[in-house]
């Protein structure tokens, strides 16, 4: 996609609007905001705009309210939150478009921030339409994106209004996260290796396409290992596998194979006998019997991944590699988190659930870079454009 323009190099900004494009969809329980990481990332962006006299207008969505108001995915709480980070007071719009949106805008003093009602309040949205993201156009001069988690969808406000409001550039966070991940597909250390996990083989076909190339070996682990290990004629119970993709996963295989590559896949399993959670035994081999269900890896495949990481040059982690919400079947997820903490490589972890577990585990600052979005460092890393970083100025 090349370099784009940059927060940084703009200039002139005392008074101008800047609509800024955030991702403040963060967790809620009873209208108060139980992790606001997402939020913290945006900082530094929020506060240059600020420092240099900008009228700093922000755009979010917050949740799936299906293109309807709903109280319980407002944007309010999370305004007040903000102010709080920033130290200032930030306004907040009752609506994102019309009169409303408008006159809060015309309000706003050089160097204030406000916050517009949650996007997706408007079906128009998500449609991309045409009448909406000119509605938003008018509410800036300049357009700035730090959602690189929104980046990988086509809406009104990542695509349709950079289109209009020029110059578009990226903010802080939109640009360290292309520089990131960027660096995984054209200068990674040697030896590279990415960590693939999560439930479903077929959300990964084209990460592993398109690294290829680069990557010297793969450690898989999660549910979707034993769609491979069902592709290798291994016994894998009661298992999540993907009965339509073994034959996928038996070419991706033959394709590692092929490309040089290796592939390490699970020896051993922390199962659950029966179904039964609190039914937990740990397989000797890598079988597994016809009443249980693998949900971490087990500790001769855990000794292997760790060996694995230890010699890495460069290391990406996309995916847990056990249910790792579950205190018993979080071991595997844990100890890899702190191999790679403890490792001397560029360790890059996606976003989503991999990104919830290093944070759980306290882990997220030993980590080179944990991306913000899940779906779109998938997508990004899968060679495919983002819509959302398309359509920002390319850098002079």
């Amino acid at each position: 996609m090349g370099a784009k323009l940059s927060v940084r190099a703009l200039r002139d900004l005392a008074g101008k609007r800047v609509f800024c494009r955030v991702d403040f969809n963060v967790p809620l329980e009873n209208g108060r905001i139980t992790d606001d990481t997402r939020i913290v990332a945006s900082l530094p962006t929020i506060q240059l705009l600020l420092g240099q006299g900008a009228r700093v207008v922000l755009a979010s969505h917050l949740g799936r309210p299906k293109g309807k108001p709903r109280p319980e995915f407002s944007l309010a709480a999370v305004a007040a939150h903000l102010g709080d980070l920033l130290r200032q007071p930030v306004a907040f719009a009752a609506d994102c478009v019309g009169d409303a949106a408008e006159r809060a805008v015309a309000q706003l003093a050089p160097g204030a921030a406000l916050l517009l009602e949650n996007l997706r309040f408007h079906a128009e949205e998500e449609a991309n339409d045409d009448r909406f993201a000119d509605a938003l156009a008018r509410l800036g001069d300049v357009y700035v994106s730090d959602a690189f988690g929104s980046a990988h969808r086509a809406h009104a406000s990542t695509a349709g209004v950079p289109a209009r409001v020029k110059p578009a550039a990226a903010g802080l966070l939109m640009e360290a996260e292309l520089s990131h991940l960027g660096r995984l597909l054209t200068d990674p250390a040697h030896p590279f290796l990415a960590i693939l996990g999560g439930a479903k083989v077929s959300d990964k076909i084209e990460l592993v396409d398109n690294l290829l190339p680069r990557v010297d070996t793969f450690l898989v682990g999660g549910a979707m290992a034993y769609t491979f290990l069902a592709a290798q004629g291994q016994p894998t119970g009661r298992s999540l596998v993907e009965a339509g993709k073994v034959d996928l996963a038996k070419e991706l295989l033959t394709r590692i194979g092929g490309a040089g590559k290796r592939i390490v896949l699970p020896t051993d399993h922390v199962a659950a006998v029966g179904g039964d959670d609190a039914n937990i035994r740990t397989t000797p081999g890598v079988a597994l019997a016809a009443d249980e269900a693998g949900m971490d890896i087990g500790p001769a495949t855990l000794a292997a991944f760790v060996a694995e990481i230890s010699r890495a040059g460069t290391v990406l982690w996309n995916g847990p590699v056990g249910r790792f919400e579950v205190e018993a079947f979080s071991l595997g997820s844990r100890r890899v988190a702190e191999a790679l903490a403890a490792s001397a490589a560029t360790t890059v972890v996606g976003g989503g659930d991999t990104a919830a577990a290093v944070d759980r585990f306290g882990l997220a600052s030993k980590m080179t870079h944990v991306s913000t979005g899940g779906g779109a460092s998938l997508e990004f890393l899968s060679g495919l454009p983002l819509p959302g970083v398309v359509a920002l100025d390319d850098a002079p």
